[in-house]
């Protein structure tokens, strides 16, 4: 059976991951910073020191690459890629800055773009954190970087992964990426990408 590391998985679980997750054939462990989330790993980014070396099929990451500070972004994704099998990827998401600063560059900072289960999301949220939870002391939520689709390919490609594909999503001003661990043509990582870059 293959498993996914669900890695700073928060309250989530496989069934808000993406579909192909979501099936049964695919075993999740969860990992989070947070104790109090339950999660099956207590670690962290960018070291992962938790997790055995080739040890996952795939490792999903929804939006927590951004709360990670610049220098540090290129060692979470050499970790991620350490952990994965031969024939691993990895799913990232993050805010689409491309989509943001478009918005911001209008004066709209704090103007409502979507609503999230967590509460009204605004262009300096989603450039800075979200600022209800930091109100609340949860400072993790805090962003310390940020990317365009081209700029998350390129580190990418730059931690060592072979292939990379990914798509913006302007109306939810994020982007998803797919890296893989072995060298794929294009037909395979846009294959793939109709797969698994399908949000549940």
């Amino acid at each position: 059976m293959p498993r996914f590391l669900h890695v700073g998985c928060g309250h989530k679980r496989r069934h808000q991951t993406v579909r192909a997750f979501a099936n049964p054939e695919w075993k999740e462990a969860t990992l989070d910073i947070d104790e109090g989330v339950s999660p099956d790993i207590v670690d962290k980014l960018p070291e992962l020191s938790q997790v055995d070396p080739d040890s996952f099929d795939a490792v999903y990451s929804a939006h927590n690459i951004e709360h990670l500070y610049p220098r540090e972004v290129s060692l979470a994704l050499e970790t991620m890629r350490r952990v994965l099998r031969q024939d691993g990827f990895i799913i990232l998401t993050c805010p689409d800055l491309q989509a943001v600063g478009e918005r911001l560059s209008s004066g709209d900072i704090e103007t409502l773009l979507y609503k999230s289960k967590s509460g009204p999301v605004s262009p300096i949220d989603m450039l800075y954190g979200f600022r209800p939870a930091m109100k609340h002391g949860n400072l993790y939520m805090a962003h310390h970087t940020g990317f365009t689709l081209k700029i998350l390919g390129e580190a990418c490609v730059q931690a060592g992964f072979a292939k990379f594909f990914g798509l913006r999503r302007p109306q939810r001003y994020d982007l998803w990426g797919l890296a893989t661990r072995a060298e794929k043509t294009d037909e395979e990582i846009r294959e793939l990408g109709k797969i698994y870059l399908r949000p549940n």
